[in-house]
């Protein structure tokens, strides 16, 4: 009975793969990673100090120890945190069966600096790789207590569902708001919440490489997590292990968004609006649109830390706050664009 019904289900499927195949190809996809290093480069002679490139070509020793310092780890930290946390976004999507939801909208990005909170009250001193361990398992922890409300509560308006994970996000940071200020942690705490690069220097990055790896292994995972997308009677039926591949996605999820709320802060909505942008754009094939996420990703996040570098000049935005202020604004469009659609 099973195997017919398989059998059954697999022609479909395939169909429904077809139908819903992207429109990019390749070429496009080389184009618009050129796009994304053309910016990578101009990102890398924008700031205060003077790194241009005449001064790099007469050997100006300041200007190229700024720049291999400096501008070469934001760069590099930019592109791997606008990738990873975009691909992060989708796998949560896929997870919660819903496309609006996203680490930072579910209660994961809370419960990570939750997680940095009490390591930094009770081991003042830990080291960078312990803050981001404690706060990948808050961050495991908040994302399957929302996984869990979902499934107990019987939702059939899909809107609701992040206005469930945003009021989640709201009592856990509630919390952690509370004891920051018991413990005279409010200002560490802000620069957590709030995504900012100006910091990033070389030695200060290098935990954002695991994001690359992660990044990866959502690839390689993108089929599976598209069939347990469709349901755990659909995917059981097909012959996957349900639990263990929300296990995996719990886990990439909370990995990517501890190492990034560490090295970088919180940058909110960015998971959400580049997965539903590549979805309008080249269609729902989770295998084929994770490339276009990434490079969407981080194109969008480089042009933000760029909008903040040179709207104030010589001062800076943080790019958490530029995210935040177009990403609200898209936001709003997609649930408009939805409600129009429903109507």
């Amino acid at each position: 009975m099973a195997s017919s019904t398989i059998t059954q289900m697999a022609p479909a499927a395939a169909e429904r793969a077809a139908r819903t195949r992207p429109r990019g190809s390749g070429g496009q996809l080389i184009g618009a990673g050129a796009a994304i290093a053309a910016l990578a480069i101009v990102s890398m002679f924008v700031g205060v100090s003077d790194v241009s490139l005449p001064a790099l070509l007469a050997g100006d020793q300041t200007a190229w120890d700024i720049f291999w310092i400096s501008r070469v780890p934001r760069t590099i930290s930019v592109v791997l945190a606008g990738m990873a946390l975009s691909v992060a976004g989708l796998i949560m999507q896929l997870m919660a069966r819903n496309k609006f939801v996203e680490p930072s909208t579910v209660g994961t990005v809370e419960s990570a600096s939750l997680g940095i909170l009490v390591v930094t009250i009770a081991v003042p001193g830990a080291a960078l790789l312990t803050k981001m361990s404690v706060a990948a398992v808050f961050a495991a922890l908040g994302t399957g207590l929302f996984l869990l409300v979902l499934r107990r509560i019987p939702l059939r308006n899909t809107l609701l569902v992040p206005l469930v994970g945003i009021m989640l996000g709201g009592v856990i940071a509630s919390v952690t708001t509370f004891f920051a200020y018991r413990f005279d942690l409010l200002q560490t705490l802000n620069s957590w919440m709030i995504g900012d690069f100006s910091g990033v220097l070389r030695g200060r990055y290098e935990l954002l490489w695991i994001v690359a790896v992660l990044t990866v292994v959502g690839y390689l995972c993108a089929d599976r997590f598209t069939m347990a997308g469709m349901g755990q009677e659909f995917s059981t039926n097909l012959g996957m292990d349900y639990n263990k591949v929300m296990m995996t996605g719990l886990v990439i999820v909370s990995l990517i968004s501890a190492v990034v709320v560490v090295s970088i802060g919180s940058i909110p909505f960015l998971g959400l609006i580049v997965p539903n942008l590549v979805s309008l754009a080249f269609g729902d094939n989770v295998r084929r649109s994770v490339p276009w996420v990434a490079v969407f990703g981080a194109g969008f996040v480089l042009a933000c830390d760029i909008i903040g570098r040179t709207i104030r000049f010589p001062y800076e935005i943080p790019v958490g706050v530029v995210v935040s202020a177009i990403g609200s604004v898209l936001f709003l469009c997609l649930l408009l664009r939805k409600r129009e659609r429903r109507g």
